[in-house]
């Protein structure tokens, strides 16, 4: 701990000495049937989780029947643990790897909810707070401490809390925005400094980075953004290097965006409304990014009820939500939170932002996935969505899907018409399989032509610009099987004349 660091918990315990006392007494205020809230992700206090797991196990019988809940866990989750299944049920409004399995075989519970409306279930008492585990900054001059990278909806935890404990650690960035609170919130301190979680993504292979390209094409220079989070977002993100002047309004605040930042990417400065800043609500990422947002006016760390909501998110003009999906059906329909009746992750912001830029003058919203999942073995592209399957977003929620074989665009677009760009952009091992399946739910025509087999790869490399001589840009490409509604209207621009001439028959319909 650095010098200033420690002088600054010198003068706190000086003034606030009942509020530093030993583990036993901290966590003998925890009682039987208590609601433990625990700070979210990256920002989750891992000595004090730590601490208490060996105060229950100390005191097995202080701690009975508590519910521990929190949006989501990177860390090991001791309390879901069978050993502690007298002591601890744990309940999650998002699904990570250390809490999947406990949810699946029913020792853990998972509340499906839009993220935005997790704060006033707090506010309201829906779901009380006995007690808070947090982490925080070192205190400023004036007493207040930062929540750092983990703002969402541990504001409102602290807030509606009875009982708060902090974890003061000086590795905790402070951050700008609605994260500050003063020393009196908290009732009890624990000074232990440790690295914070980092989280590390799988590197991005061919296929996310292909991805990456398509997804690019759809934003602007000038648009204000949300990605989402994985090795698939952190590719669409690398393949926005070239744009300008980008903006972010984001829920996640990743090592990619803050690459962006540095290389003058993203400046904010079209932004509709807090111009100048990037907002978010968490951080995950590694230590070179949380040591950039530290004291960083640029960045603006807002509580949960703010960012994620989609009036808020509506205000920008030209809003594009990027996100992803476990797998889509050929009506539009996606999953993001389960696989057939297995529950996988869970709604989280995504259904916010999406219908946020659906709701923004100029805004967009993409639905980026895979086109295969289990080393190509299975499509994410299906014709239904399986029973169990939770709709997390609806027909009307996405305007792009982007897989590494193309664009599929939906919004507008009839039920024939989904299924045909959908499977133009599924991978060609299963578009054979899809154009039946589409033709015995009577989603396209009984004797819908299309390409079959791998045949029908789209061939990108023949797509290309052109300017006339007048200095008008012409984009030119292959025909897609998606393209049908087009042909048919340059079909019936044709004069009669120019049909005969061009199939050497009088035709009065669409061959």
């Amino acid at each position: 701990m650095a010098a200033d660091a420690k002088n600054s918990i010198d003068r706190l315990k000086s003034h606030y000495p009942d509020k530093f006392v030993s583990e036993d007494e901290v966590f003998g205020n925890i009682h039987r049937g208590d609601r433990i809230f625990i700070s979210t992700g990256c920002g989750e206090p891992q000595y004090l989780v730590g601490a208490l797991i060996k105060f229950v196990e100390s005191h097995p019988k202080a701690v009975f029947d508590a519910e521990v809940f929190q949006v989501w866990t990177l860390g090991v989750a001791p309390y879901t643990d069978d050993k502690f299944k007298s002591n601890f049920r744990h309940n999650s409004f998002f699904i990570g790897n250390d809490t999947r399995g406990a949810i699946n075989r029913g020792a853990a519970d998972y509340t499906p909810i839009f993220l935005s409306q997790v704060p006033g279930l707090l506010d309201r008492r829906m779901i009380p707070v006995d007690v808070a585990l947090v982490q925080v900054s070192v205190p400023d001059e004036h007493g207040y401490v930062s929540l750092g990278v983990s703002v969402d909806i541990v504001k409102a935890a602290v807030s509606n809390a009875t009982t708060v404990i902090a974890q003061v650690n000086s590795r905790m960035p402070r951050v700008h925005g609605d994260g500050f609170v003063h020393v009196d919130a908290l009732d009890y301190i624990i000074v232990h400094d440790e690295e914070l979680l980092v989280y590390e993504d799988t590197t991005p292979d061919e296929i996310a980075h292909a991805i990456g390209r398509y997804v690019a094409r759809i934003v602007r220079d000038g648009d204000t953004i949300q990605v989402g989070y994985g090795s698939l977002p952190n590719a669409i993100i690398a393949n926005l290097e070239n744009k300008e002047h980008l903006g972010v309004h984001t829920e996640l605040f990743s090592d990619g965006i803050a690459e962006l930042m540095q290389k003058g990417v993203i400046d904010n400065s079209k932004k509709t409304i807090n111009r100048g800043k990037t907002v978010t609500t968490f951080c995950m990422g590694k230590r070179p990014t949380y040591d950039f947002i530290d004291d960083n006016p640029a960045i603006e760390f807002r509580t949960v009820d703010y960012t994620n909501d989609p009036l808020v998110i509506a205000q920008h003009k030209n809003m594009v939500a990027i996100n992803s999906a476990l797998a889509v059906d050929l009506t539009g329909q996606a999953t993001a939170e389960s696989i057939g009746t297995t529950f996988y992750s869970g709604i989280g912001g995504q259904a916010d932002f999406m219908r946020g830029a659906i709701l923004s003058p100029g805004g967009r919203t993409i639905l980026a996935l895979a086109s295969t999942a289990e080393g190509g073995k299975v499509s994410r592209i299906v014709p239904f969505l399986r029973e169990g399957e939770g709709v997390t977003l609806n027909r009307g929620d996405i305007h792009y899907v982007v897989t590494e074989w193309g664009i599929a665009y939906l919004h507008g677009k009839n039920i024939r018409e989904r299924a045909m760009e959908l499977i133009a952009v599924a991978h060609p091992d299963f578009r054979s399989k899809l154009i039946e399946d589409a033709r015995r739910l009577s989603l396209i025509y009984k004797d819908q032509a299309f390409i079959p087999g791998k045949e029908g790869q789209y061939p990108e490399h023949l797509e290309a610009f052109r300017t006339t001589g007048d200095g008008l840009t012409v984009f030119m490409r292959p025909v897609k099987i998606s393209d049908e509604g087009l042909l048919k209207d340059f079909f019936y621009d044709l004069s009669d004349m120019s049909i005969y001439r061009r199939f050497f028959i009088n035709l009065i319909s669409m061959p």
